[in-house]
């Protein structure tokens, strides 16, 4: 208790020095000189009732809440939430105060980008350096081979904020006296967080000791919230139609959807006619190499369960619309289109897809018709996936590595569908700037190899 008092009133006395620093900062930055004593007196008291408002939005949007100290891969999202809060009451505040107006606007905006940054410099790294982490005694009641995968992640990395002493297996529990072997050990072992599957019929007759140890101020956490933090998937196993009412919905986000569509158009117009440079050498290379058609027009399942026509430089043998029918060995991969596919030069094409709608530039990549008959029949919920436009790159291309590009692979595509729907839930536009910018460093990384 006392180490998470004292690590609380560290955050919070250093977002009060990392905010007054971003002005200091900012002053520097806007006049390329010290403030001087009349310039610090002109802006401190605008901004510090400004400050005093943002440590509000702050407390009411988590940032001191217990569980920063656990789920922190949410942190910076939740960081950048509410400081898009704190600029709108800062922009609003500024314009709309006339006694204020002295102050320089392009102060303000200057602030917001540099207080922004070193919140997250602090709140990621400072305070671990200041006031360093201890783990928290945890015990994790599940089953099934996710709550197996879980212990292992948490208990091999000492930088999760966790440590699970021990487990219990709901698919065994009636083979234990919860009260005796369990309540007892949350106190013996000074258990502080307890991770458990809460949905999971075998936890119903356990809910009500689990209620009483509220009032040992034991932190509960969702095993499925835990899970999905730490693994960036969605869980199929533990999933079912409970999940996806309460996660899913085909309610549109209007404001996100518009905004999405328009930033498609704008990146790939010119994206499209850049990339029309490389497309001589990309003809001659096909050319040269086996002299077979230069493009290759695919149909795939878009958006809906709609058909759609997608657009390809030809990478293998023969065209692969039959893939995972017609696997017969004869259609290979070429050598030009080794390197096409390992640089995603193939799909420069696509640009025009994306272009005319068909595609965005983020969303699950699209599935052959054949392989998405095969998928819905031995894959359950696969046809959620179906529910947004598919794009040029994704989660799951970003994070998973095991899924099978060129023939029918039921195991991993069902690993493959716990990543696209993490990005369904999750979509926002935070997220596709975070997958926009690992898509980059990944093309970059290979362009250097």
């Amino acid at each position: 208790m006392a180490f998470r008092r004292g690590y609380f009133s560290t955050l919070f006395f250093g977002d009060i020095f990392v905010l007054y620093i971003s002005l200091w900062i900012t002053l520097v930055l806007r006049y390329t000189q010290w403030p001087t004593a009349a310039l610090l007196q002109l802006h401190l008291l605008p901004f510090s009732l400004i400050f005093i408002v943002w440590l509000i939005v702050f407390y009411i949007g988590g940032l001191y809440e217990k569980r920063t100290l656990i789920l922190r891969d949410r942190l910076p999202w939740a960081i950048v939430r509410v400081h898009l809060i704190n600029s709108a009451l800062a922009i609003a505040f500024f314009y709309l105060i006339p006694y204020f107006v002295i102050t320089p606007k392009t102060n303000l905006f200057i602030a917001i980008i540099v207080s922004l940054v070193l919140l997250l410099l602090w709140r990621l790294y400072g305070i671990s350096i200041l006031v360093p982490r201890q783990r928290q005694n945890s015990l994790l009641i599940a089953s099934g081979d996710e709550m197996r995968e879980l212990r292992e992640e948490i208990n091999n990395h000492p930088h999760y904020a966790l440590s699970f002493l021990s487990s219990v297996d709901l698919d065994r529990l009636t083979n234990v006296d919860f009260t005796e072997e369990v309540v007892q050990r949350v106190y013996s072992d000074a258990i502080s967080v307890i991770v458990a599957d809460f949905k999971a019929n075998q936890a119903e007759p356990i809910l009500a000791s689990l209620y009483n140890l509220i009032f040992s101020k034991i932190i509960f956490i969702d095993m499925h919230k835990l899970y999905e933090s730490v693994f960036d998937r969605i869980p199929l196993s533990l999933i079912g139609y409970s999940w996806f009412l309460e996660n899913i919905s085909l309610r549109p986000k209007i404001g996100y959807d518009l905004f999405k569509r328009i930033m498609d158009i704008i990146l790939a117009i010119p994206a499209a006619l850049l990339s029309l440079v490389l497309y001589p050498c990309i003809i001659a290379a096909i050319k040269l190499d086996d002299g077979g058609p230069v493009f290759i027009v695919q149909e795939r399942i878009g958006k809906d369960g709609h058909p759609i026509s997608i657009y390809k430089f030809r990478s293998m043998s023969r065209n692969d619309v039959e893939i995972g029918e017609s696997a017969n060995g004869d259609n290979h991969i070429t050598r030009t289109g080794l390197f096409l596919r390992r640089s995603r030069l193939d799909e420069l094409p696509q640009l025009w897809n994306v272009i005319r709608g068909d595609l965005s530039l983020i969303g699950p990549r699209p599935e052959l018709p054949s392989a998405v008959v095969r998928y819905e029949q031995e894959i359950p919920y696969y046809g959620i996936r179906h529910l947004i436009k598919p794009g040029l790159s994704g989660w799951a291309q970003l994070y998973h590595d095991g899924h099978s590009h060129h023939a029918l692979g039921v195991r991993s595509t069902k690993e493959k569908l716990s990543y696209d729907l993490y990005y369904i839930k999750n979509r926002s536009f935070l997220l596709d700037i975070r997958i926009a910018l690992k898509t980059i460093k990944k093309l970059l990384a290979f362009a250097g190899a």
